[in-house]
């Protein structure tokens, strides 16, 4: 692979790009110089090309740490498609395929060589670097070195070790969530004196919505027939059994599921994580094992059927949606339940007091951006330190919700939950304490007696989901706390005694009717080819049936072929020559190599 003389011919020549967008000149030109940086960018703003270009441009071989061994060969097919020489090391190879990664690297012939930290760190590893001009290191996923991160991985920690190994490489750490306290963690573990670079987190393409659970398969299979019907999305779980019980039920109703999750053999991953990266319209149903460094530009969606335990994991997920720009959604499904079981994971984990107060603050986050009734993305920009407006495109803008004050309510509750178990002796779960408040004379109300309490039937006119709305908003709050390692017992917390002193508000939202059709996939096909000729239209859909068979030829994702931004501009502009093939966004001379005679033919057949 030839050197470039400049950040802008390696754009233009390798990646097909005539400029580059917000901060990533900047950031090249700062690696180049033999500078660290810290790169903050939301997922899909471009991250990967802040380290490749300065590969191109510095000699050596550029070493990107990755935790991504499964997506490895993804990850240097699509860089082998634009003409970079790109390989990886990892415990997927056999022992020749090592070695053959090896000599390349002895003979200069590779850019960019991507391993894991755990692989980094092996004696072996360091010896064969120490061997190498190494031109950069690229520590993709740094939020992974950090406690603070929502990902922490411990290897991380060691690549402390690249500063005082190699002091002359300049390093480039990049992640796509990173609050203040992290930010600062990974400058400190990984001993960097970066220059900082901070875009906003601002994805406006992404529609966030919320939605009170109730029966959450049949919202998710609504949620998906009338707005995402043949589009690819992804579904998030807490368990893994969740992940194949639910892809089974969205496949009984005619929608092509897979299930991801860290139990499966790992060759069953691979097959799933593969057919979802080169097919269009298959819905993942995973666990968190599933999606870092996912690159499929047109995931038209992501829904959560379990509330994640923190803004940053909420915000890396849904950045998984809508990486090509066009129009995706965010949707998640939250009730009482998922307050309980994140409360469970935190008091029963093995963790440190530390830890878990951490954890409880970015779960106190979350459910704080669960509850809010006002801008969805301006408070998850707030999290991140970003000032903003009120959007205008998440669920609380377009249809702002009308709160009740339930106040009163709160007290009854609390009141009923401190009188059983002063009249017992022993506390209680939600659904003794509803069912006392609501009248309902169940075997352990008549065996206790509490239906000789002052409270009882005291709610009746409120039903046991309001009242489950209720006690929602009192363990977000720290009113009542649940017990989550004795059968979910209610305790009162320490501000339950400001709330009868009316220093505190209870508010709940009014339950509306869920939109349908907001988005529909015939609908955005239709918004996304309305300033299109119907000649044009029709190049279009050529294109993809064209695209689509030659991934399938090659082995790999489509989108590694051409983006749709891409085939939609030469749609329109139909170019007759190389030339004018050149010009398009996203045709660098490789492709203009490898598919510019298949494209002119296409272009021109269809004039």
């Amino acid at each position: 692979m030839k050197r470039f003389s400049s950040p802008d011919e390696a754009l233009n020549q390798v990646f097909g790009y005539e400029e580059f967008r917000g901060f990533q000149r900047e950031v090249v030109e700062t690696v180049v110089s033999g500078k660290d940086a810290l790169v903050l960018m939301p997922t899909g703003g471009g991250k990967s090309l802040c380290y490749q270009i300065p590969a191109l441009l510095r000699d050596g071989v550029a070493i990107v740490v990755s935790p991504l061994i499964a997506l490895m060969q993804d990850q240097v097919d699509a860089l082998e498609e634009v003409g970079v020489h790109a390989a990886f090391l990892n415990s997927s190879q056999t022992v020749e395929e090592g070695a053959l990664v090896r000599q390349r690297l002895h003979r200069g012939e590779l850019d960019l060589l991507y391993v894991a930290p755990e692989r980094l760190m092996t004696g072996s590893m360091q010896a064969l670097l120490d061997e190498l001009t190494v031109s950069l290191f690229a520590i993709d996923e740094a939020h992974c070195v950090s406690i603070w991160g929502h990902d922490f991985r411990p290897e991380y920690g060691e690549l402390s070790i690249l500063r005082e190994r190699f002091p002359d490489v300049p390093r480039i750490a990049l992640t796509a969530t990173a609050d203040e306290k992290t930010r600062e963690e990974i400058v400190g573990k990984l001993l960097l004196n970066p220059t900082p670079f901070v875009a906003s987190f601002d994805r406006p393409n992404i529609f966030y919505r919320i939605v009170d659970k109730r029966d959450v398969r049949k919202q998710l299979l609504e949620f998906i027939r009338y707005e995402h019907e043949g589009d690819s999305g992804i579904v998030y779980c807490l368990s893994r059994r969740s992940t194949e019980e639910l892809a089974a039920y969205l496949e009984g109703f005619g929608i092509r599921a897979l299930a991801y999750h860290a139990g499966m053999l790992p060759e069953e991953r691979a097959r799933n994580q593969a057919q979802f990266l080169r097919e269009d319209g298959i819905v993942m149903v995973a666990t968190i094992a599933f999606g870092m460094g996912i690159d499929k530009p047109n995931v038209r969606f992501v829904a959560h059927v379990d509330m994640p335990k923190s803004i940053e994991g909420y915000f890396q997920e849904t950045g998984r949606a809508g990486r090509d720009g066009l129009p995706a959604d965010a949707w998640m499904a939250y009730g009482l339940q998922d307050v309980i079981n994140q409360r469970y994971f935190i008091d029963s984990s093995d963790a440190d007091e530390f830890h878990k107060q951490l954890c409880t603050q970015k779960l106190d986050a979350m459910l704080g951006f669960a509850e809010a009734p006002d801008c969805r993305r301006q408070r998850l920009l707030a999290y991140f330190g970003e000032k903003s407006e009120p959007c205008g495109h998440c669920d609380n803008c377009v249809t702002p919700p009308e709160m009740l004050d339930v106040t009163v309510a709160a007290q009854k509750f609390v009141s009923c939950m401190y009188r059983a178990q002063k009249a017992s002796g022993v506390a209680f779960g939600a659904k003794h304490i509803i069912d006392i408040l609501s009248g309902n004379m169940t075997e352990k109300v008549a065996r206790f007696g509490h239906d000789k309490l002052s409270t009882w039937a005291i709610g009746t006119e409120m039903s046991d989901r309001e009242w489950r709305m209720v006690l929602r908003q009192l363990i977000a709050r720290h009113i009542v706390l649940v017990d989550a390692l004795n059968h979910n017992i209610l305790q009162l917390g320490p501000l339950a005694g400001k709330l009868f002193k009316k220093e505190i508000e209870v508010g709940v939202r009014k339950r509306v009717v869920e939109r349908r059709k907001r988005n529909t996939s015939s609908e955005r096909s239709a918004a996304l080819l309305a300033n299109m000729s119907l000649r044009s239209q029709k190049l279009f859909e050529a294109l993809r049936q064209w695209r689509s068979q030659t991934a399938k030829d090659l082995g790999k994702p489509p989108y590694v072929i051409f983006k749709d931004t891409t085939l939609l501009e030469i749609a329109n502009e139909r170019p007759a020559t190389e030339d004018e093939l050149r010009q398009i966004s996203g045709v660098g001379e490789k492709k203009l190599l490898n598919y510019g005679d298949d494209v002119l033919r296409i272009v021109a057949e269809e004039n």
